[in-house]
């Protein structure tokens, strides 16, 4: 058993998969794989793969960290429907955090973090007025990369660090862009 408590933290919430295995200050593994579409299959393996090199096993987790958005809502969905699951299995804690938080955690100067959104649009953070927003990008605004890897590290040291134990739940700052279905539904038992 490690002597550091081991937290294991990833996140979906945009077009890519990002996941870091951390003990104490260590940084044990970390991994991102860009993708549209995949993310429900792809991310057990991707945290299977993880353990591989870190030679860590499941039983050694002693809490998760999540991502929660704002993002991608299925994206969202995926991480934390996964992160509550394991959860209950393994009888540790589960904690959102926000890519704000995140954010936050990489750069201490950011005073109000944006993240990408589509549609040329930008998610905001603003403390001071303990709201997010979901605004159209100025012409003028650039992204610089963000390293997915260096996020999911980011997201496990901020569950880490924090002493909230309610269970995750996603951040939504804009609804969902599905519909309802126009078809009227068949009827399976008359």
């Amino acid at each position: 058993m490690p002597s550091e408590p081991v937290v294991l933290a990833f996140d979906t919430s945009a077009a890519h998969c990002a996941a870091a295995l951390l003990s104490g200050d260590t940084v044990l593994a970390q991994t991102s794989e860009p993708m549209v579409r995949g993310q429900a299959e792809r991310l057990v393996p991707l945290l299977q793969d993880l353990f591989r090199r870190a030679d860590r096993d499941w039983s050694e987790i002693s809490r998760i960290g999540v991502g929660i958005g704002p993002g991608n809502f299925t994206g969202i969905r995926i991480s934390v429907a996964l992160a509550r699951g394991l959860s209950l299995g393994l009888s540790i804690p589960a904690l959102g955090v926000s890519g704000f938080a995140a954010i936050r955690q990489i750069d201490p100067e950011a005073a109000n973090p944006a993240i990408m959104a589509p549609r040329d649009c930008v998610y905001l953070d603003t403390p001071d007025l303990h709201q997010c927003a979901l605004l159209d990008a100025p012409d003028h605004l650039r992204f610089p990369p963000l390293n997915l890897s260096e996020f999911a590290a980011a997201i496990a040291r901020v569950a880490r660090d924090s002493d909230d134990v309610t269970p995750p739940a996603p951040l939504y700052i804009r609804p969902a862009d599905a519909a309802p279905a126009r078809d009227r539904a068949p009827v399976l038992l008359e």
